[in-house]
């Protein structure tokens, strides 16, 4: 973009746990849905550093995710940390502020009050163009996928606040699930597992680092990460406490959450034509969002649905890579919404 072009197009990937924003085909913010305001809703910090504060804060400050279940629960602090995160796309070149062109991913059992809070979000953060894309269409552009074939494919979307699933032809979706089981639930359930099985009281960073070092959605791993240390204060008697935590605990603790995600899959498959349901039993469901990253997962759910299910190549990123791609092609991809 030249310095007197006066349209900037981003795309963004709002989610609950990160943002992602791409400018010029590039990551360029990758950040925590976290903001921090004082008492007179100053913002303090956005993305990593507020992510840093959350749980430490004293009551002159306080951190807030703006984001619940894949959709805006505070309007206005989503809304400041849209704009922090415009801010840092060029702040050190930025002579002027130029009109926005947005695109944001939205989840797609989204209702029309949920887009609209996302509309306003982004308009009042200084989007003068404001479109909108269902999460599992873009995972679906991000991997690779051609979405305008006439052939089904199915994309299983585990975010921070809701799991996606649709069937996808003909650049259309045909059938979809939207549940609001996915990352957030998985590290509440470990947080309520450590207090009941160890007795030890995790916050949610803690718990968030548990899934990330030793998560696993099967009781076996052919290669199986060390147990990890946990420390923190004894429920009954607030004396500090060191607990060794094991893959096959948390493979048994997440056992409920996952079981219910098996279902809704299961659940769009029902709905799915005969035709387009040959197609995704020949082509696989393809796995995308941070929730792919769980080790198992895939194996998993290959055993139990017996269809295969491959891993995005880069899955964190793959509804912003394809937010991206429908931002470069807006005039082709008519299922945008305006």
């Amino acid at each position: 973009m030249g310095i007197l072009s006066l349209t900037q197009e981003i795309a963004m990937d709002l989610g609950t746990a990160n943002t992602i924003i791409i400018c010029n085909g590039k990551i360029v913010v990758d950040q925590p849905s976290v903001v921090a305001l004082d008492r007179t809703d100053k913002v303090i910090a956005v993305g990593e550093k507020a992510r840093q504060m959350h749980g430490k804060t004293h009551e002159k400050i306080r951190t807030i995710r703006p984001l619940r279940d894949g959709v805006i629960a505070d309007f206005f602090a989503a809304e400041q940390m849209i704009r922090g995160m415009i801010k840092m796309i060029d702040s050190k070149n930025r002579w002027f502020s130029p009109s926005l062109r947005i695109v944001v991913c939205i989840p797609s059992g989204s209702t029309e009050v949920e887009l609209r809070a996302v509309r306003d979000s982004a308009e009042h953060a200084g989007g003068r163009d404001v479109y909108m894309i269902y999460e599992p269409m873009a995972a679906a552009i991000g991997i690779g996928i051609d979405v305008e074939a006439p052939e089904g494919n199915m994309v299983v979307d585990i975010g921070g606040g809701t799991t996606e699933i649709a069937v996808i032809s003909l650049g259309g979706i045909v059938s979809n699930k939207s549940i609001r089981i996915a990352g957030d639930d998985l590290t509440a359930d470990i947080m309520e597992y450590m207090r009941r099985q160890h007795n030890v009281k995790v916050g949610e960073r803690t718990a968030e680092e548990i899934k990330i070092n030793v998560g696993s959605a099967l009781t076996f791993l052919d290669n199986p990460p060390e147990d990890y240390i946990v420390r923190g204060p004894n429920q009954m008697t607030a004396l500090p406490m060191e607990v060794s935590i094991s893959y096959q605990e948390i493979a048994h603790c997440l056992e409920k959450s996952l079981s219910k995600m098996e279902a809704a899959i299961l659940s769009a498959l029902e709905q799915t034509p005969p035709e387009l349901y040959a197609d995704i039993v020949r082509n696989g469901i393809y796995l995308a969002g941070g929730g792919a990253l769980m080790r198992g997962l895939d194996k998993r759910l290959t055993e139990k649905i017996n269809i295969q299910f491959h891993v995005a190549e880069d899955p964190l990123h793959a509804v912003a890579k394809g937010t991206g791609i429908a931002l470069k092609n807006i005039d082709r991809f008519n299922f945008l919404i305006r």
